[in-house]
């Protein structure tokens, strides 16, 4: 039975600590009870703070949004503004499968064969390009990624820590509307808007040459806003303390200042302000002397 209790603990513990990684310090239960409550005090001691990098450092930022929500936008605008290096996972994957290292050759095995590429290559991927040195001086922006909570997972156990979550919300039936009426350029790969950025009428031959994406109907569009949302709802939690929501309906250059006064601000995820009431979490499997370190807290 204690073996059957053993094993739960461990999945569920390994479930809950990525949301408290940078909060978290763990002891050797196997020690003196007092010697334990000793670091222990310590540890509660300590001002509290959870910044994942000290302040000055690089950036780096993770920015999530549904389709047509601006997302792109508001990265070209980042770029400029901060000079953070601009990553999709599928130009870095598309990168390390030219430049034929080894997980780049693991990825183009699954490709071939028609596969999705395992998280574990992905988040590989990702962080071997933010190892580089270009992002290393000059930060970070990770577009539309982690997508989904084990992405997120896997990215903070492999020690991958964000400094800023920017995320963008727009209302869905503002999405179908903005999806609906895009109409692209083939030729150019411009994109106009049948309602907020028309293409001139009187180029007939431009008119007859813009295409309709086959996933920009509002049916296509529905599913791939609930897949977002389901997404984003289980990556933002990984994220909560570093993150800000922007209103993506308001003007472009509006969202952009916000969005650098937040990017601008001291880097820090404190869950309270320091000097502030203890808020504190203990995990122990059964029989790992949780109790009597819950009495001697307390105490």
């Amino acid at each position: 039975a204690m073996g059957n209790r053993i094993k739960s603990y461990h999945e569920n513990v390994k479930a809950v600590t990525p949301f408290y990684e940078s909060l978290m310090q763990t002891f050797d239960g196997q020690t003196d009870k007092t010697e334990i409550a000793s670091k222990v005090a310590e540890f509660l001691s300590a001002p509290v703070s959870s910044a994942p990098v000290p302040p000055g450092g690089p950036l780096g930022i993770i920015i999530a949004g549904a389709p047509a929500s601006g997302k792109g936008t508001q990265c070209e605008l980042i770029v400029e503004k901060f000079g953070v290096v601009h990553i999709s996972t599928g130009d870095a994957l598309r990168a390390q499968v030219k430049a034929e290292t080894e997980l780049g050759m693991k990825a183009k095995e699954f490709m071939e064969s028609g596969g999705l590429v395992p998280d574990e290559l992905i988040i590989g991927i990702v962080k071997a390009r933010l190892a580089e040195e270009d992002c290393q001086t000059q930060g970070w922006l990770l577009d539309g990624f982690p997508r989904t909570g084990v992405q997120a997972e896997a990215m903070i156990a492999a020690g991958i820590h964000a400094t800023h979550f920017v995320l963008l919300e727009v209302p869905d039936e503002i999405l179908v509307e903005r999806c609906v009426g895009r109409r692209s350029d083939p030729d150019t790969g411009k994109i106009y808007h049948l309602k907020f950025h028309p293409p001139p009428e009187d180029d007939a031959e431009l008119m007859a040459r813009l295409v309709h994406r086959a996933d920009d109907t509002a049916e296509a569009m529905g599913n791939r806003i609930k897949s977002y949302h389901e997404n984003v709802k289980a990556v933002t939690p990984f994220y909560e303390s570093l993150m800000q929501t922007f209103d993506g309906q308001t003007d472009k250059t509006e969202i952009a200042s916000k969005v650098a006064e937040f990017l601008s601000a001291p880097v820090s995820s404190a869950p309270v302000p320091p000097g502030g009431p203890l808020g504190i979490i203990i995990a122990g499997a059964p029989a790992s002397g949780k109790g009597t370190q819950c009495e001697l807290i307390v105490e």
